[in-house]
C-alpha cells in the first residue's frame, strides 16, 4: 500500500479550497498586507484565489494542474519585504490552527510554504 500525498492526507480539494477561503480575508483585512489587494476587482481576486487552490493542490501532489506565472514573475515588482513575509507567515499559522491540522502536515505545509520565500521576498 502507497502512502497517501499531503494532498490527500490534507483532506483534498475541499480542504486546500477552505483553507484559502480562509486566508485571503486575512490578509487583505490585514494592515499591512492588504495594499496588495487594494484597486483590485471582484473577478481579479476570485480569479487569485482560484489560483492559489490550484498551486497548493498541484504542490501537495493533487491532481490539479497550476496554470499561473511562477512565483519569482507573479510577485516581481510587488516590493514584499521580510516584515511583509513575517506577517503572512502568522496568517497562515492561524489558519492553519483553525483548521487543526496535525503536526506533520503543519510542518510539511510550512516547510512547503518556506521554499517559495526566495522568489517571493525583494
Amino acid at each position: 500500500m502507497s502512502e497517501k500525498t499531503l494532498y490527500e492526507r490534507l483532506g483534498g480539494y475541499d480542504a486546500i479550497t477552505a483553507v484559502a477561503n480562509d486566508i485571503l480575508p486575512r490578509l487583505q483585512g490585514d494592515d499591512l498586507l492588504g495594499r496588495f489587494w487594494q484597486n483590485r476587482g471582484e473577478d481579479g481576486i476570485a480569479r487569485e484565489k482560484q489560483l492559489l487552490i490550484d498551486f497548493l493542490s498541484s504542490s501537495a501532489g493533487g491532481p490539479l494542474y497550476y496554470t499561473g506565472r511562477d512565483m519569482k514573475i507573479s510577485h516581481q515588482g510587488m516590493g514584499i519585504s521580510e516584515n511583509d513575509w513575517s506577517r503572512f507567515i502568522g496568517h497562515i499559522e492561524a489558519s492553519l490552527d483553525s483548521f487543526n491540522l496535525p503536526p506533520q502536515e503543519r510542518g510539511e505545509v510550512l516547510a512547503f510554504i518556506d521554499s517559495t520565500k526566495a522568489d517571493i521576498v525583494e
